[in-house]
């Protein structure tokens, strides 16, 4: 090992976890604590990582085709043991050194009907007090403890070895949607915890909880909707806190053991881009909290996004951070952001590094909408992401597809980050999924720089007023529109990725028995519909399976939603849909997935490089455009980026001082996971999780883990 990656081993701080830095094992979510995605590891270098070939491979088994599943964990490697999940989240146990399976532990595994909605797992905690090992991890709306060594659930857990996570919640939520997708933080024998929940009027409340690992007791919470006597109360209507959903935790959080603080991003507050009944700036919601990990009293907050209307969740863990700024050394926080910011924090205060701008934003034209009036960014580092879809961006690919979007785009509103929805159509760019997404950053300390992929993938919102007309007056248009045109699209054809299933023919592929139990449970990632009386859930089938009768108005048609009930949204949209040229191109010019270092000292963008390819556009002689992309990167000592992420289902690696890519190797399915980096006997592996199904790629089961030849 190089000498400057002993030193560093010296003078790292201990933010990772309350053991020393790792060198040769993977042992926490991101890395380590803070959320560095780094490792001091450099067997593999520049020179050499051209000779990469494939160490193992082991195949879970358990892909589901039909439901386009997919694998999203970041894998641990404790002790030489491997630790990861399936598509159908199984949790499983590796030999690292030659992928044998050890164990296998299947969550749904004799459940009479089924699991319900699964949701995907990115990642799995460990915990360790002597001989007492657990495996903390989360399936549908469950949180499991599992003997390390046995993978079987440790009874003295909860109830059989599990905890509901539809309690504690300070509401009943048993008809509701709340799973967990990312894996919770650990601090001592705390394990601190956020949620998925739904983005729609039925969204559960997103309070963070922390539970005693021993036991599966609930510590504390913290309501992210602030109650009666809380700080934060007054930025929302009174009462908010009994019928507004969402403001979750779902894309991880850090640790700080030294200070004993976690640090936490949030989401937005539900529904996602109509806040009539949520006037104010609602903390905290779109917020990095700065907690005490042992009792969740607030310490500071920053709100990112004020009253969002956008979906502008804070969408990774915040990377704790060591830089230097005025000629002096600071503990910081690194915020990534879907709209392609950094917010670089003072770790203590939450003060920004750099200077913040407050701008102006245009009013909403919704009925009952009240937009902020300003929103903070950052001054430095630049951007990310580019921020504006202006007409000299419209794609020149083909002359047939710059026609097409130049006329789609003059259609819609293409104002800026902060344009708010419309019943005209929005153009949000970058799109719903970044800019920064879940994959996270990783940093640097050796050079205080941080990479980061990010999509430029612009997206249309399109609000439909649910007011009565001539075509949704019958109840199960209506009901169609409210909770299924967001995702199925307003002419059921699914999304544009192919992801979302069209719901067209619906009756060449189900029966209305079996639709009703996915309305009743869910199913894959679709969340239950327990909200739906018998009636309409009779309804919306008749709709599904037969819209031309269902159409029929009712004898007495249904009036408006009122908006003097807090509880009544009367806007749906149609659903999330990619701004595509005719061809399924993103409708901007490239780059459309990029890698980028950005040096947190200085606050500026060091390198920024396409990210994956259509080979078939290259061919053509285009340069290399990028693709959109998900999972994130990981950095070594030894000057290397390793990454996964894009649609073309390559892994590669980049140098990490200039962003030439060096090495790339086609995967079974897409590696839509961050990667993790260990050592065993000697030898550097690099592994990652290929499960596809993301962007219409075909979904795959297998963990492939690279090393140099012996």
């Amino acid at each position: 090992m190089r000498g400057i990656a002993l030193l560093l081993l010296l003078l790292l701080p201990a933010c990772g976890s309350d053991a020393p830095f790792d060198l040769t094992g993977w042992t926490t979510y991101g890395g380590d604590a803070g959320s560095h995605q780094y490792s001091t590891l450099d067997q593999i270098t520049p020179a050499n990582v051209h000779r990469l070939e494939v160490a193992w491979t082991y195949h879970t088994g358990d892909a589901r085709a039909d439901d386009r599943s997919q694998i999203q964990c970041n894998p641990l490697i404790v002790d030489g043991t491997l630790y990861g999940t399936s598509p159908g989240l199984k949790l499983f146990a590796l030999d690292a050194a030659t992928g044998t399976e050890r164990w296998v532990f299947d969550p749904f595994e004799g459940e009479d009907d089924g699991p319900g909605p699964l949701g995907v797992n990115r990642g799995v905690v460990y915990w360790a007090d002597g001989p007492d090992r657990r495996i903390l991890f989360t399936a549908g709306s469950w949180l499991y403890a599992i003997d390390a060594a046995t993978g079987r659930p440790v009874s003295s857990f909860g109830t059989g070895g599990r905890v509901s996570l539809k309690e504690g919640l300070g509401r009943n939520a048993d008809d509701l949607f709340v799973i967990a997708n990312t894996p919770g933080a650990l601090y001592r024998d705390l394990l601190i915890l956020g949620s998925r929940v739904s983005e729609n009027a039925d969204a559960a409340p997103g309070h963070l909880r922390a539970y005693d690992v021993r036991t599966g007791a609930l510590v504390w919470r913290f309501h992210t909707i602030p109650q009666p006597g809380e700080f934060g109360y007054d930025t929302w209507p009174e009462d908010a806190y009994t019928y507004i959903g969402g403001a979750n935790a779902w894309a991880g959080m850090t640790v700080d053991p030294d200070r004993g603080w976690v640090f936490v991003p949030t989401g937005s507050a539900a529904f996602d881009f109509w806040g009539g009944n949520r006037k104010g700036q609602n903390l905290f919601a779109n917020t990095l909290l700065a907690l005490d990990a042992a009792t969740g009293r607030r310490i500071w907050h920053v709100q990112i996004v004020r009253h969002d209307l956008w979906d502008r969740d804070l969408p990774a863990p915040p990377n704790l951070v060591t830089v230097t700024h005025g000629g002096r050394r600071i503990d910081a926080v690194a915020q990534i952001t879907k709209s392609g910011h950094v917010f670089l924090l003072d770790r203590e205060t939450g003060e920004s590094l750099f200077p913040v701008e407050e701008i102006p934003v245009p009013p909403s034209d919704l009925r009952g909408e009240a937009a902020w009036p300003t929103q903070i960014l950052p001054t430095k580092p630049p951007p990310f992401a580019r921020q504006v879809f202006t007409e000299d961006l419209i794609t020149d690919r083909t002359p047939e597809a710059h026609a097409a979007v130049r006329s789609r785009w003059a259609q819609v509103r293409s104002g800026g980050p902060f344009t708010p929805p419309s019943t005209q159509g929005t153009v949000i760019f970058p799109g719903f999924d970044g800019g920064g997404e879940w994959g996270g950053a990783a940093f640097d300390p050796e050079t205080g720089w941080l990479y980061v992929n990010s999509n430029e993938m612009p997206w249309i919102l399109t609000m439909v007023d649910l007011a009565p007309t001539e075509e949704n007056r019958a109840p199960g248009a209506r009901l169609y529109a409210a909770n299924c045109a967001v995702c199925h699209g307003a002419d059921r054809a699914g999304d544009t990725a192919g992801v979302i299933p069209s719901l067209r023919d619906l009756g060449d592929r189900l029966q209305p028995s079996d639709v009703a139990q996915i309305l009743r449970r869910g199913q894959g990632v679709m969340p239950a519909f327990g909200h739906l009386t018998p009636a309409e859930t009779e309804a919306l089938i008749a709709f599904l399976f037969d819209p031309e009768a269902a159409h029929a108005p009712p004898a007495d048609p249904p009036e408006a939603p009122a908006l003097t009930d807090p509880r009544a949204v009367p806007y749906s949209h149609t659903g999330y849909n990619r701004f595509l040229d005719p061809d399924g191109y993103p409708a901007v010019k490239p780059p459309w997935g990029t890698l980028n270092a950005i040096d947190l000292n200085r606050g500026t963008l060091v390198w920024q490089v396409p990210l994956g390819e259509f080979e078939e556009l290259t061919a053509q002689g285009l340069p290399k455009t990028g693709t959109e992309n998900y999972g994130g990167p990981v950095v070594t000592a030894g000057g290397l980026v390793f990454i996964g992420a894009s649609k073309d289902e390559y892994f590669r690696a980049f140098d990490k001082t200039t962003g030439e890519e060096l090495w790339k190797v086609k995967l079974p399915a897409g590696g839509y996971a961050t990667p993790a980096t260990y050592a065993l006997d000697g030898k550097q592996y690099v592994v990652i999780a290929a499960g596809g199904g993301k962007m219409g790629t075909p979904s795959g089961d297998a963990y492939v883990a690279f090393a140099l030849p012996d």
